[in-house]
């Protein structure tokens, strides 16, 4: 009998993606590929942090004060909700002379010392702000979470794994607020709505760039010393779980396209090849959309900065394309002063308002919506489970980050074969063609059966379940055989022959905001078995396939099932699985899932395909499946058992 190997040649293994590797830009020949890409990106940014769907808008409540006039522009404090009892807070620069309305520009901050505060020679945000409103643009320059007089949650805000379950983010708040920022801005009278500006350093930088992702209500973007390769950003506040598994920061930065982009860089920091790379890979798309001067780079030679010369390079572009002035010599820095701190800090001398929200109750908050989505879409009809699949399997999908490749898309290698007088049993490796990975399996066939049918089965401990003992096939599997059936079993990632890799299951602690860049364990085991089971329809040709899952196994095929094809039937062990909070952090945990419905939204997916769930625990929502196979009129489809089902009882549903 072929036995367990060394560790698989798998580059999943070694191959782990964090915030300081290069990553190349993929290129993209067409506008409408291009398109399909972006649609899809700005998408799975607002999944990874938890703003798809759009949170509900409330009443901002802006409150404008304090207002101090200087010569050619004013100061006021301002503060706003962008949840109900959170605050967005910052300072309003407008000008004092010109004819509103004026285009607005927000100034997001990096994580300079003083925040929105900072002047200095590196720095000025004041200045920035300063001048532009002297230029003729109304400013909101806004606190970053936990800086300045934004000190209900701290800049360490849902950094816990039971946050990231949820989607609930430290970066989604952030970009909550500039969303939010641009409702307020254009809720002021002398702000012209369809001219909006944003531009910030570092920090800033990132915030910049994801907001003029998402938000096509930016037309102009200047995202400063911030858009690289080879760097991503070091903040919790930019790094949300999932967000750069399959894509990095120039790719993002390229969805300005075919707005108006200034890349600011540096020399002396990580955009120091922003003219060789990544200046050159966001102008081709451009060049898809025909518009090649839309978007340009200005390299400072200095350190990271938003100094004097990259503020001056802001302001020309600024003023070609919000002010409509071709004249760059224009734009120069006028002399300013920092204004009294006591002048621009929201709070100083103005009480914050009682409102009881605190990092605690802000993440309730955040996660008692997120519940109110899926019991809002939870389904009643067809009609409902078609919307329910639609959104909520969207955020299910974006969670996991596993799909089915095609039947073109897998390819196999024999390592071992063996005959015996009734069964063919060959030692194998599959994987994804151009991916890189290569999942150990085995596969075993009848000799003079006729082959009928195919049969995935995943345990929890990997192929070698499959076995009894040294030189036999264990009860279940020979029962499959005399069936007529072809048997595959894998070792999913971080089982059987991946155990040989030391540490392999403590890989998620090996980098620094690991999950933003590298699937879940869980995540690799779920794409495992959609592969296996596109390998053995390949192999068997049936079309159709049933699969079981054994042990905690049983969880991983359940969610693997909500995103299969090709699969008739499917028994899954739930080991109990009481679907707590600390459940889904110790044995299934990937970021968004509950966010996406857990296990309910499999279901959803998977029916009407025959399914039987057993060894079930508490907290699973046994009406939930009957009411979804209720809809779709299929209640013949599902079987239900608290207790864990026999041999006898998983032969008999795959054979009904």
């Amino acid at each position: 009998m072929p036995r367990q190997g060394e560790a698989p040649e798998d580059s999943r293994i070694w191959e782990i993606r964090d915030n300081n590797k290069h990553y190349e830009m993929p290129r993209y020949k067409t506008r409408e590929e291009w398109l399909r890409r972006a649609e899809y990106l700005r998408r799975h940014i607002l999944i990874c942090c938890g703003l798809w769907p759009l949170p509900e808008k409330k009443p901002l409540n802006p409150r404008i004060f304090g207002r101090v006039e200087r010569e050619g522009y004013a100061i006021e404090k301002v503060y706003f909700e962008s949840y109900p009892g959170f605050f967005v807070t910052g300072n309003l620069y407008t000008p004092l002379e010109g004819e509103p309305p004026f285009p607005g520009v927000l100034c997001p901050h990096g994580h300079w010392r003083y925040g929105r505060l900072e002047d200095s020679e590196v720095s000025s945000v004041v200045g920035r702000c300063i001048n532009l409103a002297m230029q003729g643009y109304v400013v909101f320059s806004y606190d970053m979470v936990g800086y300045n007089d934004s000190f209900q949650v701290d800049h360490n805000f849902a950094q816990d794994g039971g946050s990231a379950l949820w989607g609930v983010s430290l970066a989604g708040l952030q970009l909550w607020n500039s969303i939010r920022s641009i409702d307020f801005l254009q809720s002021l009278d002398i702000v012209d709505p369809n001219r909006i500006g944003c531009t910030g350093a570092s920090g800033g930088g990132t915030q910049t760039f994801l907001l003029t992702a998402v938000d096509d209500r930016v037309s102009v973007s200047a995202p400063v010393c911030m858009v690289s390769a080879h760097f991503q950003g070091g903040c919790l506040c930019e790094n949300p779980p999932n967000l750069r598994v399959e894509t990095s920061n120039v790719e993002i930065a390229a969805l300005a396209a075919p707005r108006p982009l200034l890349l600011v860089s540096a020399t002396g920091d990580w955009t120091r090849d922003t003219p060789v790379c990544e200046y050159p890979a966001i102008r081709e798309i451009y060049k898809l959309f025909d518009a090649e001067d839309r978007v340009r780079y200005v390299h400072i030679d200095a350190g990271h900065n938003y100094n004097r010369a990259s503020r001056e390079a802001v302001y020309r572009w600024f003023g070609r394309w919000l002010l409509g002035e071709e004249d760059e010599r224009l734009f120069h820095e006028r002399p300013f002063k920092m204004e009294n701190p006591r002048n621009l800090l929201v709070f100083y001398g103005t009480p914050l308002p009682e409102t009881g929200m605190s990092s605690k109750t802000l993440r309730e908050y955040l996660i008692s919506k997120s519940k109110e989505i899926l019991n809002d879409l939870e389904p009643r009809d067809v009609e409902t489970l078609e919307r329910y699949r639609d959104i909520i399997g969207e955020i299910y999908r974006h969670s996991l980050l596993s799909s089915q490749p095609g039947l073109s898309e897998v390819e196999s290698s024999v390592i071992e074969e063996m005959d015996t007088e009734k069964v063919k049993i060959r030692r194998i490796f599959i994987g994804r063609k151009g991916v890189g990975d290569r999942v150990p399996a085995f596969e075993v066939e009848p000799k003079d059966e006729q082959l009928k049918a195919g049969t995935l089965i995943i345990d929890e401990k990997g192929k070698e379940a499959i076995l009894k003992g040294e030189n036999k096939l264990n009860p279940l599997v020979k029962k499959l055989l005399e069936l007529g059936h072809r048997v595959l079993s894998i070792d999913c990632f971080g089982t059987g022959e991946y155990l040989k890799v030391e540490d392999i299951l403590k890989r998620e602690e090996s980098v620094k905001f690991y999950t933003t860049y590298n699937k879940t364990i869980l995540a690799e085991r779920v794409q495992d078995i959609l592969t296996a089971a596109t390998y053995l329809n390949s192999a068997s040709k049936f079309g159709r396939i049933s699969l079981i899952g054994r042990g905690e196994a049983g969880l991983w095929c359940l969610l693997a099932r909500g995103l299969a094809r090709g699969i008739k039937t499917t028994i899954v062990d739930l080991a109990k699985f009481n679907q707590e909070e600390d459940e889904w952090l110790s044995r299934l945990y990937t970021p968004l899932i509950l966010r996406a419905g857990g296990l309910k939204t499999s279901i959803a997916l998977t029916a009407p395909s025959r399914l039987f769930i057993h060894n079930y625990g508490e907290g699973f929502d046994v009406d939930f499946a009957v009411k979804i196979y209720k809809i779709l009129g299929a209640d013949e489809n599902l079987r239900v058992k608290a207790e864990r089902a026999g041999e006898d009882e998983i032969l008999e549903w795959i054979n009904t």
